[in-house]
Order: structure tokens, then sequence, then C-alpha cells
């Protein structure tokens, strides 16, 4: 039995930097004999062993052959014949085909050492094709390495549009499609992944939301006749170098969709906003996104032109804005939903916004006047039932009136 170090973990060294996760992997093996020295199995399309102290993933070299498709649609061989070498050029990126042994040996067979010096991602074989998973794992390893001027081969390039048109992706199921746009989304450059989806056309099979805002024309002080797609890139990548949080960002991604439909050129209804919700209900049970990362992103989309139009819609409407936001259960939000509405994505017809209010800052001061008013007060005044909460609205209302009238009337 041998053991090698594969994958991230050695490409990642060579690049000098933080390794995450060790991937090992276990030639001359079986799956008896790991369990025999207390591995834990794990998997079920092919075994994968964690190991008894450290828990690190321990693989059997493993050889696979297609026979159906998408990415299930392949047979795997794991005995014990199979070599170090035909297990790493069954991997998808001459990058991550890189084995090291236990004397700090590195077995290199298709060249990788020579492609991370190039910053060339490249595909090992033909077999590439197989699995059209591999699309956006390269797309994703684009946005992962863009920072270091990685850019990917030419000949790539066209399999990767070779798949796409073969109509392969449509295979995937929605937890495989999410699992590799959530890492793209926490990388240094995530607008990188979008980006290579629509240079192999795969972005409007995967994110049709996406690719429709590239049929939209809109100019910019500074930006003529680009399309909203091209702004979006452009804009993602400014908001992911100071936010980092995935649901942060995927909000931001969210609020482009308000563009959808054109209703946003005539007069900023309520409707609108209704059609964007709607729009992105819809890709959340497309890509079963987790309901944790939901959350924000819906609340954004729902109150969008409310949050857009803050300074002109009236104190009550305010009020009643927080209470649909659940905003006094959970205070923290409002921090993520002031940063969001700081990135106002088209001219509002509001006049307050011509004297560059600072939206941000508006709605942390308003939440901290209207979240002073006590409960406890208004039980003393002797209200009861219903009377308290219609009680504690018209407080809220009657306090932020004032606040405003000073702020923006007397000043």
């Amino acid at each position: 039995m041998k053991i090698y170090l594969v994958g991230g973990a050695v490409r990642d060294y060579l690049l000098k930097l933080p390794i995450k996760d060790r991937d090992w992997v276990v030639v001359g093996s079986t799956p008896q004999d790991l369990l025999k020295k207390k591995f834990k199995q794990v998997g079920k399309d092919f075994p994968v062993f964690l190991h008894p102290k450290t828990f690190e993933e321990y693989a059997l070299a493993r050889t696979e052959k297609k026979f159906g498709v998408g990415y299930t649609g392949f047979k795997t061989n794991y005995s014990k014949k199979v070599t170090l070498h035909e297990d790493l050029i069954r991997r998808d990126l001459t990058i991550n085909a890189i084995a090291q042994d236990q004397y700090g040996n590195f077995i290199d067979p298709v060249h990788g050492i020579q492609d991370i010096k190039l910053r060339i991602l490249r595909h090992i074989s033909e077999s590439f094709i197989e699995d059209p998973l591999r699309v956006l794992r390269v797309a994703r390893f684009s946005a992962q390495l863009a920072h270091l001027g990685f850019y990917i081969a030419k000949e790539t390039m066209k399999v990767m549009n070779f798949i796409v048109q073969s109509g392969e992706l449509s295979f995937l199921t929605s937890h495989r499609v999410w699992n590799e746009t959530r890492k793209a989304l926490l990388t240094y450059s995530p607008h990188v992944y979008f980006l290579i989806l629509k240079k192999c056309n795969a972005l409007s099979i995967l994110f049709p939301e996406i690719d429709y805002l590239y049929k939209i024309k809109k100019n910019y002080f500074f930006y003529k006749n680009k399309n909203l797609g091209e702004h979006f890139l452009f804009s993602l990548s400014n908001f992911s170098k100071k936010y980092r949080s995935i649901k942060m960002r995927f909000a931001f991604l969210c609020q482009f969709f308000i563009y959808y439909k054109n209703f946003y050129i005539q007069n900023y209804l309520n409707k609108d906003s209704f059609y964007h919700s709607h729009l992105i209900k819809k890709m959340f049970i497309r890509l079963d996104i987790p309901s944790s990362i939901r959350k924000l992103s819906y609340i954004v989309a729902k109150n969008y032109f409310f949050l857009h139009n803050i300074f002109c819609i009236t104190s009550k409407d305010i009020v009643n804005l927080f209470n649909r936001m659940d905003i006094w259960r959970n205070p923290s939000q409002i921090l993520k939903i002031s940063v969001l509405s700081e990135y106002c994505l088209f001219f509002s017809k509001c006049k307050y916004h011509c004297k560059k209010k600072n939206i941000s800052n508006f709605f942390k001061i308003i939440f901290l006047i209207i979240n002073v008013i006590s409960i406890k007060f208004i039980l003393q005044e002797g209200f009861k039932g219903y009377l308290i909460k219609k009680e504690l609205i018209r407080l809220r209302i009657f306090i932020l009136d004032i606040y405003r009238l000073k702020v923006f009337i007397l000043k």
C-alpha cells in the first residue's frame, strides 16, 4: 500500500497558498484493508475513507469509464491494480493532477507544475468532455485563481463549449450547480465565474436571469453604451472587494434581476418588486439554495423600490417596511440591508437623491431612533391586547416624523 497527497493541497502548496484540506489517494489497497486500520467509510459513488485521527479523506486509486449521460453516468474501478498514473490522468485539469509522496517528491505525469508556472488552466485529455460538471469547475477555478493571473487555455475553452452544445449541462443536479456557485462566490473574483460561463455559452442555461442582463443597454456617466451584463460583472467585482460574506454577495447579485422586466422605465410601482421577488423565488427553487442565504436576498428583492427610495416614502411606510423585514427581532439585519441599499442600480426619481444623502447611514439612524420606544412604557399607559401593537406603531411613526422634519425641513 502506498499513500500520496494529491489535488488541491499539492496545487496550493506550489502556489504558496494556504492549504485548507488535504486529500490522499491510496494505491494498491482495498476497502477491507482500510477498514481493518479503523478508517471510516463514507461516500456512495465510490468508497472514500476518513482517517481515524486526522479525519482527512483517503480515496482508493480509481479509473472511470463513461456509460451514460451527466456526471453520474460513470462506472468506477478501484481495484488494487489501478496505478497512481491512471488515477491522476482521469482528473480534470493538469494543475490538479500532481501527487506528492511521503518523501516530498512530486509525481507530475501531465506537466501540471509547468502549467502552474505558466498560469494556465488546461484540461488533461479528451475524457474531460465526459463530465459536464467540469465546465463549472473550470469556471470556479478561474475565479479562485484569477488574482494570480491564471487563464483558460484556448483548447480547454473549446472543449467547454462543446460540452455546453452537447446538452449535458441539463443533467446536472441543482445541488451540484449550487455547490460550485457557492465556492465561486467565496473566491476573490466571483465575477470571473459568471464571465467564464458566459464565454462558453453556459450562462443562459444555468443562470438565465443573469444572461438576460446582456440584452439590456444602459448608459452611465463613465460607462457609455454598455449592457447591464457587463455592468453586473464590474459591480460585483467592486462589491466583492469590500464584502466577503456569501449572503451579502448573493443578495447583491439578486438586485440586478430588477431589470428583468423593464417596468422601471415608466414608473417605480410595487408590481415591479413583486415580479422581481417572484423571479428570485423561482431561482431559489431551481438551484435549491439554502434558506440561510435566501432570506436576505428575498427581503431586499421584495422591498427593492422602498429601500432605494427611502427618503421620499412616508414614515408610516418606513415603519411598515421594518415590520415586514422583521428588523426588531433581528437587528443585525439592518446593517446588511443598509449596505445593500447603498448600491442603488438606477437613478431614483426621488428628489432627495439629488442631495446625495447617505442611504446607509439614514437606515441606521432611523432604526436607532424608533427602536428606543419601550413596550413597557406602553403597558404602563394601560394599553392591552392588539392596542399595544397599534400604539407602538403610532409612536414609532410619530418620532420618525419629528426626526425627518428636523433633518429635511428645518435644516
